[in-house]
């Protein structure tokens, strides 16, 4: 007949780690099944400013004659972030897998809707941030062209975007219609025939400001053909940080400098670098 093994006996340190340990796991548990106060993001659509949205001209122009732009003259791609809505559930191991991923990120909750507790009031928020951005980049391009808005009218038009990131694109979108990049027609306006993309606020005295999610734009920049990404100055180290490969970071302050910076890339000149 085998020897009896005896269960051996806890010190006292030892029951305390058991004792400790039980509740520890609990509330692991109960922590990876709880929501957590964070939205999760990815790289979003991108829309050709200088082009059409859902069949129709995103930037229209009427009092003067507008540059026709072809499927060869390259593109100003505005970008964006999408977000799970407010309200989604998230949870501890998407938080954590979203950490080692490139391609999403964990926001905060109050990061991505700083505004508004529901669905409705945040898609009001946001649109009226867009209207707002509109008419200071309409004011800002006009303001650069020294064009006065009596004999010019523009109007924007870009469906499912909300927020105010798109406007220092709205304004070199307009400045390409009205030919302030470009000494003609046919020679590619302010993009040289490159596909450019970027994002950032612009006041109407034309300064431009950061916007967030800047690493997240940069992949659907480059997701979408972009090859130069136009980026706020103060986010070039996030930008930077995770760049995908062969998208030029270029730096501005304001859309003086973006425009001054596009037409430098297109003659082979000097261009500001992250």
């Amino acid at each position: 007949m085998g020897r009896r093994l005896l269960p051996a006996r806890l010190g006292p340190r030892r029951r305390t780690l058991l004792v400790c340990a039980v509740p520890t796991a609990a509330l692991l548990a109960v922590t990876a099944l709880a929501p957590l106060p964070f939205a999760l993001a990815q790289p979003g659509l991108t829309a050709d400013v200088i082009g059409d949205s859902k069949d129709k001209p995103v930037i229209t122009v009427s009092g003067e004659q507008a540059r026709t732009t072809g499927s060869r003259e390259g593109k100003l791609l505005m970008t964006t972030i999408a977000a799970t809505p407010p309200g989604a559930t998230v949870r501890l191991p998407q938080v954590l897998e979203s950490w080692f991923r490139t391609d999403r990120a964990a926001m905060p909750t109050e990061a991505v809707y700083p505004v508004g507790e529901t669905t409705g009031e945040i898609e009001e928020h946001n649109r009226g941030e867009m209207r707002a951005s509109q008419q200071a980049a309409i004011k800002a391009a006009l303001r650069e062209l020294h064009k006065s808005p009596r004999d010019v009218r523009v109007s924007l038009r870009l469906a499912d975007v909300g927020g105010p990131s798109a406007g220092l694109f709205f304004s070199l979108g307009i400045i390409d219609k009205l030919g302030g990049g470009a000494a003609g027609s046919g020679d590619g306006g302010l993009t040289g025939g490159r596909v450019i993309a970027g994002t950032g606020t612009i006041t109407a005295d034309g300064r431009v400001g950061p916007v967030g999610g800047v690493p997240l734009k940069t992949k659907a920049a480059k997701r979408d053909g972009a090859s130069v990404f136009l980026v706020p100055r103060a986010e070039c180290g996030d930008a930077h940080a995770d760049r995908p490969k062969g998208l030029r970071l270029v730096p501005v302050d304001t859309l003086k400098g973006a425009v001054k910076a596009l037409k430098a890339l297109k003659s082979g000149g000097s261009v500001p670098s992250c």
